[in-house]
């Protein structure tokens, strides 16, 4: 399905930090099969880390152009400052995308976001042809929603107060309450029981039939993620969240913030100093570019929890500045002194 003469489909993928987003999304760019496809990223701080790693790709199905990253907030938050803007610039490239892309911040709720299509000036333009959540299978398996959850297991034990879920767990069911597909993330880390818990956790927060499809590195042909069809803004109401009836939310139970480094010389003591962050001072995600002295490649490193990953992804270039910068998130109250001494020590 491709678009057509009145309404570009847009595909809404959601999901918690660190699910594999990205992944699966370049995994699409990679297999568009002729389609020419766009894609809005919404990044959680100011470092375009998602953004940087699919323009990078270098994928004819989608040029850097039409690459369009946000970075001002949660877009379920922010729709008519940033996500029109955005819509309006995609829509006028030429030659005309069949396919958008959104990939939501880990914080965003997707009904908001889907509501927004029921907009004159934007229902006549796009449709919502299906909203995809990713969720970590190997979290899910060790039940958990999210790798490392030791942070909101103590907040619930202090907070005496605390009479419902903390607001992470939140996140998770309404994005699993307004999805159509389910992508089951890291299948490949997780046995038969591990499969059997994670689907059981999801089939909680689902009302509707959805179905769920394991995969491992985002490897998911994209005919089974485009071309649904389903006009979801049309149908929006049917989607249950613990939002619902609210005419705002707040994501003030999250910090996040900028840490800038000096070159490095060894990028495993700095996998082992953001993994000791996470530990000691309940970090959830880092994620940023870095310069390793005497390297001309660009070090890209994400973490979850006390998982790192890191390597080099491309050169950097002449006209860039050569700085290390890691967005640090996590659950309100982060020490952040803390937290740069750990990274910079």
């Amino acid at each position: 399905m491709t678009a057509s003469a009145t309404r570009v489909p847009c595909t809404v993928v959601t999901g918690f930090l660190g699910a594999g987003k990205t992944t699966l999304i370049r995994n699409i760019l990679e297999n568009a099969n002729g389609k020419r496809l766009a894609l809005i990223v919404n990044e959680f701080g100011d470092v375009g880390v998602d953004g940087e790693i699919l323009k990078s790709c270098g994928i004819d199905a989608c040029p850097e152009e039409n690459i369009v990253e946000l970075a001002n907030g949660c877009l379920c938050c922010t729709v008519a400052d940033d996500f029109v803007p955005a819509l309006d610039e995609i829509l006028s490239r030429e030659p005309k995308v069949d396919h958008i892309l959104i990939e939501t911040s880990g914080l965003a709720l997707p009904k908001p976001l889907v509501q927004a299509f029921q907009w004159p000036s934007v229902k006549s333009r796009v449709t919502v042809d299906g909203v995809v959540a990713v969720v970590d299978g190997a979290a899910l398996a060790a039940g958990q929603v999210a790798s490392d959850m030791d942070a909101l297991q103590a907040q619930r034990e202090e907070d005496e107060t605390l009479d419902h879920d903390d607001p992470v767990e939140e996140v998770f069911q309404d994005q699993v309450a307004c999805a159509d597909l389910i992508i089951l993330s890291k299948s490949d880390l997780i046995d038969a029981d591990g499969s059997a818990r994670a689907h059981a956790t999801i089939g909680e927060h689902l009302a509707r039939a959805v179905k769920v499809v394991p995969t491992s590195h985002g490897k998911v042909d994209p005919s089974v993620l485009l071309g649904l069809g389903l006009a979801v803004e049309d149908d929006i109401e049917n989607r249950k969240t613990l939002h619902d009836g609210m005419l705002d939310h707040e994501h003030d139970d999250f910090d996040s913030f900028i840490v800038e480094l000096p070159a490095i010389a060894s990028p495993e003591d700095l996998a082992d100093r953001v993994a000791a962050a996470a530990e000691q001072e309940n970090v959830l995600r880092v994620k940023g570019f870095v310069d390793v002295a005497g390297k001309p490649m660009r070090l890209l490193v994400q973490a979850v929890g006390p998982r790192v990953n890191h390597y080099f992804d491309r050169a950097w270039t002449p006209a860039e500045d050569r700085r290390s910068r890691l967005v640090v998130i996590g659950l309100k109250g982060l020490n952040r002194e803390a937290i740069e001494r750990i990274l910079a020590n």
